[in-house]
């Protein structure tokens, strides 16, 4: 297959496969034709975005003390707060992946104190999934060391795959992944690269780790606990139902968003994977694609419809990237990948189509697509 890609069908819809041949452009020139100014960092500007989903959500907050005074329409209400809250503070969930990425400020040493503060208050360590998404940019699209939704070969998949092939089974799949998905991921490293042993992102003397990061991990380790008796301490005072309807209902809707953003930009019947005698950064890095969240796109920083940038210019801002994504598509042309589908019906999709990897013919035995049949 050439630059233009093929043809395969999707429901009986024709899809185009993205180009998996050596791209015809650098990282080089796509950085030229982006604007200088979309690398700089402003602290200033990037704590003003911060500092207004935070007043957001502190605003939010404050309002629940009114939903008792609503009678039989509070619960109406308070499925309001949950989702507002759920998607506002998953763009704080996002600006503190950008300290992680050291896109915040200049300042590694504040990018980081900001970065362990807001993703400990969300029970993410902060250090741990730091290195461990360091990796999954470093090695992206790669199917033996990418860290984050590896696609499987079918020779790999478990009795439980075909169990699940059907509605029923793929419903239950989604539900489990949108709220089980990612602390199941950070404490079993469910759907994350294969180990030779047990790999967690809170074990300090794990295989994701190296022996400069353990100590690193400890003090993500630590801020949790910290976090966890504060949160002990508010229940104790306010009381347990207090504190999951103002703050465990929203986390959960966080968590899902995140999964949810994470699979469906890595996740496509589009997309290739490679082994690794046909992996290279670069091809690995166009091995995503963006989408369109609607509102969402804003309250969640761009992170949804600029992804394909922000792997290949992982340090850039998030304010800057929409203007950088414009710059690149271009010179990209094809290798650009981007999908309008409604993320419900895309959810649904990928689920269905997505199943297990292999490649087409020996001419392509490093180039590995998504499948759904088993008979094949």
């Amino acid at each position: 297959m050439g630059a233009g890609g093929r043809m395969l069908l999707v429901d009986d819809e024709k899809v185009h496969r993205a180009p998996h041949a050596k791209p015809p452009f650098s990282v080089g020139q796509l950085k030229k034709a982006v604007p200088p100014h979309c690398f700089n960092r402003s602290m200033v500007k990037s704590f003003s975005y911060l500092l207004l989903d935070l007043s957001i959500a502190g605003s939010l907050l404050y309002a629940t003390k009114f939903i008792t005074t609503l009678g039989p329409l509070g619960w109406i209400a308070w499925i309001l707060y949950w989702i507002v809250q759920g998607c506002v503070l998953t763009g704080v969930w996002v600006i503190a992946h950008e300290c992680g990425h050291h896109a915040f400020s200049d300042y590694s040493l504040v990018d980081d104190i900001v970065g362990l503060i807001l993703h400990s208050w969300l029970l993410v360590p902060y250090f741990s999934w730091k290195y461990s998404h360091r990796r999954h940019h470093s090695n992206t699209g790669s199917m033996s060391r990418d860290e984050v939704f590896v696609p499987k070969t079918k020779d790999r998949l478990g009795f439980s795959a075909l169990f699940l092939s059907n509605p029923v089974g793929r419903l239950l799949s989604i539900v489990v992944t949108l709220t089980l998905g990612w602390p199941l991921y950070l404490a079993f490293n469910v759907s994350g690269r294969p180990y030779d042993r047990f790999a967690s992102h809170f074990d300090p003397q794990g295989p994701i780790f190296n022996n400069r990061e353990r100590m690193q991990v400890i003090i993500s380790d630590v801020s949790l606990i910290g976090v966890g008796v504060c949160l002990f301490k508010l229940a104790s005072a306010y009381g347990f139902l207090w504190l999951l309807k103002i703050y465990a209902v929203p986390l959960l809707i966080v968590n899902g968003f995140l999964v949810l953003i994470t699979f469906l930009q890595h996740t496509h019947p589009s997309l290739p994977h490679y082994s690794d005698t046909e992996w290279e950064w670069l091809r690995g890095a166009l091995s995503t694609v963006d989408r369109d969240y609607g509102i969402l796109n804003h309250v969640f920083h761009h992170i949804t419809d600029t992804h394909v940038t922000h792997h290949i210019f992982s340090t850039m801002p998030h304010y800057h990237a929409a203007e950088a994504t414009a710059a690149i598509k271009p010179i990209l042309g094809k290798y650009y990948q981007f999908d309008s589908t409604p993320l419900p019906q895309a959810l649904w999709r990928e689920f269905k189509e997505c199943i297990f990897v292999e490649a087409d013919s020996q001419e392509e035995s490093g180039v590995y697509w998504y499948k759904k049949k088993f008979d094949d």
